[in-house]
């Protein structure tokens, strides 16, 4: 039994289990609103930061959004200037290309040019390695003939006195020499030198000993060596003995002759390494000259003969100087004379001025007679005038 109000109502009874079911149902949904309305009102309070962050991320969406307008208006900004840039740098390169091609052009028409020329000049040098050439072969024809004249003893001497006549004639006047001068002896030098006494005339000889040398040029042994070296002192000491012999002659020449060798490769040959064969010629009196000293020894025999000229024509410049000085002394009183006649003369001049202011005044006062006395001659020296003949 349940009391409500002035009401009892049975437990058991359909209607108050119904109406306590509906009030419990009611109860329990009022519990459940409350519950909703405080779920609600965490809910609401818990969704603030969240659209709060919806906010904000609405407004960082629409900044999205505006940037990507400026975006889009930045990339098709960026695109019209490429695409200028583009044009500009297709002008640009159109332009680079021309220029290009004209200066590609000019460089090709003048490496043409210059091609050409390169050509002609390598032509005209081609030529002229060939006319070299030619001028080789015909100077190794040459060559072969010297070879030849000098594998020939007689041809050989005679290119040696050539070759001496060309230092003789180059160093020496005309007049202080002989070429292929007979002696008294009957040998005949391929050069006299007259130099005064002392020394004397000397004579000087071409010899050629080209076989020893070239035997030592040969030699590839020591034997040979050895051997080749002999042949040398051997011909060496027969043309210092010949030359010795043949061209000193007391009284007739000077005491020593000179051997003139035409090549100065035996020259240095003899001096490098046969040192006592030239002091064998110089033992003999026979100084052995190559072209270069021979030029050099003439050299010192054309100061020797200039200095004997000078003393030989010594009397005739002092015979000359006394004439010259003879001169002088007459050209000296012939000037004094003339000078005396000068001062006399200008003493005549200057006397014959004085008579001729005389003159002048004395014509003056004649003009003058009718109007002033004539005044007395104080001058002894003029005459007076004579009266006329019949009047005191």
């Amino acid at each position: 039994m349940i009391q409500i109000g002035p009401n009892n109502h049975a437990l058991d009874d359909p209607l108050t289990l119904a109406v306590l079911f509906g009030a419990g149902l009611i109860l329990l949904i009022l519990i459940l609103l409350v519950m909703a309305v405080r779920a609600s009102a965490r809910s609401a309070r818990m969704a603030e930061p969240l659209a709060y962050q919806v906010n904000q991320l609405g407004q960082r969406v629409q900044g999205l959004s505006d940037g990507q307008h400026q975006l889009a208006g930045g990339l098709n900004h960026v695109s019209e200037a490429q695409a200028a840039a583009q044009s500009h740098l297709l002008q640009l390169m159109e332009k680079r290309l021309a220029e290009v091609s004209n200066q590609m052009s000019e460089n090709l028409q003048g490496s043409a040019r210059r091609t050409a020329q390169s050509l002609g000049d390598l032509q005209q040098r081609l030529q002229a390695i060939d006319k070299a050439q030619d001028n080789i072969t015909k100077l190794s024809g040459d060559v072969l003939s010297l070879q030849d004249i000098l594998s020939n003893k007689q041809t050989r001497g005679a290119f040696g006195e050539i070759q001496l006549t060309d230092i003789v004639t180059k160093a020496l006047p005309s007049d202080s020499y002989s070429l292929q001068h007979t002696l008294t002896s009957g040998r005949r030098a391929d050069c006299l030198i007259h130099l005064p006494n002392p020394p004397g005339p000397i004579c000087i000889d071409s010899k050629f000993p080209l076989e020893a040398y070239e035997a030592l040029r040969r030699a590839k042994t020591d034997w040979d060596l050895n051997e080749a070296a002999k042949a040398m002192r051997v011909a060496v000491r027969k043309h210092i003995r010949d030359i010795s012999e043949k061209y000193i002659i007391e009284g007739e020449t000077a005491d020593g002759a000179l051997m003139f060798l035409p090549s100065e490769a035996v020259y240095a040959e003899l001096h490098a390494n046969f040192p006592e064969l030239v002091r064998e010629g110089f033992t003999a009196r026979v100084w052995i000259v190559s072209p270069t000293t021979c030029m050099a020894t003439l050299n010192t025999m054309r100061a020797i003969l200039k200095d004997a000229r000078m003393r030989e024509q010594a009397g005739a410049i002092r015979r000359e100087l006394g004439l010259l000085f003879a001169d002088v002394d007459r050209l000296g009183n012939r000037v004094e004379n003339l000078d005396r006649h000068f001062h006399q003369a200008a003493k005549d001049i200057s006397d014959i001025k004085i008579s001729a202011d005389k003159a002048g005044r004395r014509a003056r006062r004649l003009d003058n007679f009718d109007f002033e006395e004539l005044a007395p001659e104080t001058d002894p020296a003029i005459l007076p005038t004579p009266s006329p003949r019949g009047q005191t």
